[in-house]
């Protein structure tokens, strides 16, 4: 099947850079459902474990997939498809084993300086060779929280801005990293390693 993606509500930091839980937004279930519908992801999921944040997000994906918006907006319907709610990464695992029959190689994204970064290229091209399953693991709120960086298995080059000022919404950096990883056209090479 080849990619999942995951958004990460907990464990996150906030600004001060404590542990938190950020909440699930109605935007981020179906724009990055449709994007990586559009980029040909398989899974889509919701890492969050507190009961009334998942009773919200079935609360929309009901909405769009067998509620009104599900008549109002088909292809909508179509990417709504994707979500599946999960308490944490092991979940991803479980689920992307019974899916494919091998666990996921997890990918994280930060906009922070980490130490043994993959290029874009060069995960693109282990994507490509289609061996191994991958769950691009995107953070909420100030970032991954230390605890959950442990589980990740590659960490991929930030998105470079033209400034200092390196800010993106979740949905605006997924997008452009599914597009580097998964979209059509060429793209140069990374000098980043």
């Amino acid at each position: 099947m080849g990619v999942s993606i995951a958004l990460v509500h907990y464990p996150v930091l906030d600004k001060n850079n404590r542990l938190v839980a950020t909440s699930i937004t109605n935007f981020d279930i179906h724009d990055l459902s449709r994007t990586g519908k559009t980029f040909g992801v398989w899974r889509f999921y919701l890492v969050n474990p507190i009961p009334a944040q998942k009773w919200f997000a079935r609360r929309i994906i009901h909405h769009w997939k067998e509620g009104f918006g599900a008549q109002y907006n088909p292809t909508r319907q179509t990417a709504i498809e994707l979500v599946m709610l999960v308490d944490d990464l092991s979940q991803i695992s479980e689920d992307t084993a019974a899916a494919t029959g091998s666990e996921p190689v997890f990918v994280a994204t930060s906009a922070k300086p980490l130490a043994n970064r993959i290029s874009f290229a060069q995960l693109r091209d282990h994507i490509r060779q289609g061996k191994q399953e991958f769950c691009i693991v995107f953070g909420t709120g100030w970032g991954l929280h230390p605890s959950l960086l442990e589980d990740i298995d590659i960490f991929l080059e930030p998105i470079q801005g033209v400034g200092e000022y390196n800010h993106l919404s979740v949905r605006a950096a997924a997008a452009i990293i599914m597009e580097r990883l998964l979209g059509n056209r060429r793209h140069p090479e990374s000098h980043n390693t």
